[in-house]
């Protein structure tokens, strides 16, 4: 990240078109030149590390990954796996001798592949009829469990859940059925299923059992990827994450389970650990030495933006120790890992638009910083607790993968996927700025510049707004930092009230508050862009998703600064919008109840406040958005018509609350053909027409 001094400045004054070496601008299909490694993890002696890699042909609308590994210094760096399939999440055995991945390479639904870490074909090893994900290996190295979308009353039976899926899709009659909320869930419907975590023979392949027979979705949905389960390092038994609760539609109270592996498995057999905690409970890891269980916690029910804490449970005592509350970490936790001796835990959090990783000592109970990168994506301690290993971006660094040697502050770079495209293309840096917000604080923004800047000149401006609303944009490689600039718009993107990594506090004062103080930093943001010297306050623009999206049709009822805006996937009609969404959790607590014993439904609604409309605005969304539904979009657009207000509206009929990354293509496009036509950016580099009409690529 990029802090201006007095030199530099100077330099920039004089050379407005300095260091850019000739490289040129960013463009659309640059997003998709860049190659994605993932999430890296060591082998179990320490010498090899393995991960995906996501690559794309924008071409033929085509993307695939593969397994990559090397050694655990970088050298020796191979593709292990072939044939643009789409291959993920490799896990060593624990002997080291061979991986496992999940793979759709032989079409249908994704299973395990093995293969030897020297190499040679991969073997096909399940064949379940649901499909399988998140493989996670016993340490005695028998078993593997894995996660499948399954009929409860089939279980870990292939053939049942087969006959049963195969006339329902594939029969005339087409219809859904619910007694009870959740009965969808973000893009897909229920339909009698529910995820569990079956057992499986790590030689044959074999599903030897239903770990979590039952009604109940096991583990519990998490946006964020979190670990659903883990196994004891005895190999006896699983601890797992369920949420059994009645309401599912108004209740985050997912709990950690624990079951053994031995014999027959009943649904009453699994013990709740966690109960007397009524908030969530996620992300269990056992420690090496067995006595303990990690895992995160949230205290306030129905509260999923409550402050993340590491908890530890205690298998002799069968007690609950909280690691971290408001007093001692106050931003939210987001993954965790034991020290090899059991007497540290590795943590990562939210701060400040980084994501660092620390470490807490047990005894001590002291916290201290170990590294700071950018955003960090996936990160594995070496079995010698030495290094890290970490897949790590930035505004102006496309993803690759570093170690960090624990103790020092510098870091290596192991992999060099996009040194090409670093080489070609002026990736912008962000700088960034602390502006006055509603009271008495700060709020933090960043700032992209475009290419080819000088500061003599003035540039239209965008404002990108977070969804959320807690969440926090971050330092991150995203198309959005390096697209605009590179049609030559000035990029700014902020963290006002809501946000996370700010403390707890921070975030929860939206609350029942979405379009007040939040609304109010923003604004004093833009008073602090507009003063720039090189922003054209005449030529400012906004865009956001989700909340960023209800934001946007917030502005388009409040304020007439923007000259153009851009919706996407936004919350119109807060009163429609709860008798159609599904986690009900959410609305009910930001929103301070129901829409009949609640004022804040129409307080806040940007429906509210049509008369005002007057700006013009692009309306982006998708079909099977279940989270934010689609007719939100459309009623918005309905009336920006009505009031005369040019607008334009995009459907996706096949994408949910986040389009596919082809999908994507056309929503950048639509983006810079909608700015340049309000701001005077450059133009898009497709014909919206033909791109709508498959006359571009991807035939």
């Amino acid at each position: 990240m990029r802090k201006l001094t007095l030199l530099p400045l100077l330099l920039l004054i004089l050379c407005p078109v300095i260091a850019q070496s000739g490289k040129r601008a960013f463009d659309i299909a640059d997003v998709y030149k860049t190659v994605s490694p993932g999430a890296p993890d060591f082998s179990p002696d320490g010498k090899l590390v393995i991960f995906s890699v996501q690559k794309y042909k924008l071409e033929e609308a085509k993307s695939w990954s593969e397994i990559w590994m090397m050694n655990a210094d970088g050298s020796n760096l191979r593709q292990m796996t072939f044939g643009e399939n789409r291959d993920s999440n490799p896990v060593f055995s624990p002997d080291g001798t061979r991986f496992i991945f999940v793979s759709l390479r032989e079409g249908g639904t994704p299973q395990l592949f093995s293969m030897r870490v020297d190499g040679g074909e991969a073997k096909q090893l399940t064949k379940f009829s649901m499909g399988v994900a998140d493989p996670a290996w016993s340490p005695d190295g028998k078993w593997i469990a894995v996660t499948a979308e399954v009929f409860p009353e089939c279980g870990s039976d292939s053939a049942c859940n087969e006959k049963i899926r195969k006339t329902w899709e594939e029969g005339k009659l087409k219809a859904h059925m619910a007694d009870s909320l959740l009965y969808r869930h973000w893009t897909s419907w229920a339909d009698g299923k529910a995820a569990h975590v079956l057992l499986v023979n790590a030689e044959s392949g074999e599903v030897a059992k239903d770990l979590t027979p039952g009604q109940w979705v096991s583990p519990t949905f998490s946006l964020s990827g979190d670990r659903g389960y883990d196994f004891s390092p005895d190999s006896k038994e699983l601890c797992f994450v369920s949420n059994r609760e009645k309401d599912q539609a108004s209740t985050t109270n997912a709990d950690l389970w624990v079951v053994a592996l031995d014999g027959e498995v009943k649904e009453s057999d699994a013990i709740n650990i966690t109960e007397a905690n009524d908030g969530w409970d996620g992300a269990p890891l056992y420690s090496p030495d067995g006595r303990y269980i990690a895992y995160r916690s949230q205290e306030k029910p129905a509260y999923e933006s409550d402050l993340f804490r590491i908890a530890m449970y205690d298998r002799q005592t069968k007690s609950v120790r909280y690691l971290t509350d408001r007093k001692t970490f106050d931003n939210w936790v987001t993954e965790v890992e034991w020290a090899p001796d059991s007497k540290r835990l590795y943590f990562q959090a939210e701060y400040q638009g980084r994501n660092p990783i620390l470490a807490l000592d047990l005894d001590a109970g002291k916290i201290s910083r170990l590294l700071t990168h950018a955003t960090i994506t996936g990160w594995k301690v070496s079995p010698d607790a030495k290094t890290i290993v970490y897949n790590s971006r930035g505004v102006a660094q496309p993803p690759e993968i570093f170690v960090h040697e624990v103790g020092n502050t510098g870091r290596r770079q192991l992999t060099h996927f996009n040194k090409q495209l670093t080489a070609d293309v002026d990736i912008r840096p962000a700088e960034e700025l602390w502006l006055p917000g509603a009271g008495d604080y700060k709020v933090h923004t960043f700032i992209v510049k475009p290419h080819g800047f000088d500061p003599t000149k003035k540039y239209p401006l965008i404002l990108n707004v977070h969804g959320g609303p807690q969440q926090q944009w971050m330092d991150s490689y995203r198309g959005d930092w390096q697209v605009y600039p590179g049609k030559g718009y000035v990029l700014a993107f902020a963290n006002p009230t809501g946000s996370t990594g700010y403390g707890q506090d921070f975030t929860d004062a939206i609350g029942c508050d979405w379009g007040g103080r939040a609304y109010q930093d923003l604004m004093k943001v833009t008073d602090g862009l507009a003063a720039l010297p090189y922003v054209d306050s005449a030529r400012m623009g906004a865009m956001g998703w989700s909340y960023g999206g209800y934001m946007m049709m917030w502005f388009e009822g409040h304020t007439n600064r923007f000259k153009a805006i851009a919706t996407m996937m936004g919350l119109y009609n807060l009163t429609a919008m709860y008798g159609s969404t599904e986690e009900l959790w959410f609305v009910e607590k930001d929103l301070c109840g129901q829409p009949w014993n609640s004022e804040h439904f129409r307080k806040w609604s940007p429906s509210e406040y049509v008369a005002n409309f007057k700006t013009p605005n692009l309306v982006i969304t998708g079909e099977l958005d279940y989270r934010v539904p689609y007719t939100q979009s459309l009623e918005f657009f309905t009336a920006l018509q009505k009031m005369n207000v040019p607008s334009r509206l995009i459907v996706l009929p096949n994408a949910g609350h986040w389009p596919s990354w082809y999908e994507m293509v056309l929503y950048y496009n639509a983006h810079l053909d909608w700015f340049h036509r309000w701001l005077g950016g450059e133009k898009a580099p497709w014909d919206m027409e033909k791109l709508l009409r498959n006359e571009v690529f991807g035939k």
